[in-house]
């Protein structure tokens, strides 16, 4: 059973910036960040596997950054430009080379307006 840990939620004003880290306790394939607003259905914010492909939901082109280091088993998701329709609770996504799925706990990223 893989544990992934999460880092660096917050309150931060529109137009700022933040990191989320997620750190794995094993070899994942694929790293990813999902987030859920109250009332909303958790989705997809951005993707990476091992060999560095990503993904991004159109909403978050240009303004999010996934990355990882594969040597540390972690995740990053630099978010730059953060609007107020960014506030949820972000959500790691780890999978197995056999296709486990694994979640972290959430962390609360809040953007005021």
């Amino acid at each position: 059973q893989v544990q992934l840990v999460e880092s660096g939620g917050g309150l931060v004003q529109a137009g700022g910036s933040l990191r989320l880290s997620c750190t794995a306790s094993g070899s994942i394939f694929r790293h990813g960040w999902y987030r859920q607003a109250p009332g909303k259905q958790r989705e997809l914010v951005a993707r990476i596997t091992t060999g560095g492909t990503t993904n991004y939901a159109d909403s978050v082109k240009g303004r999010f950054t996934i990355s990882r280091d594969n040597a540390k088993n972690t995740v990053y998701l630099q978010m730059n430009s953060l609007k107020a329709e960014d506030t949820a609770v972000y959500y790691c996504n780890a999978n197995g080379y056999s296709g486990q799925n694994y979640w972290g706990q959430g962390t609360q990223v809040t953007v005021s307006s």
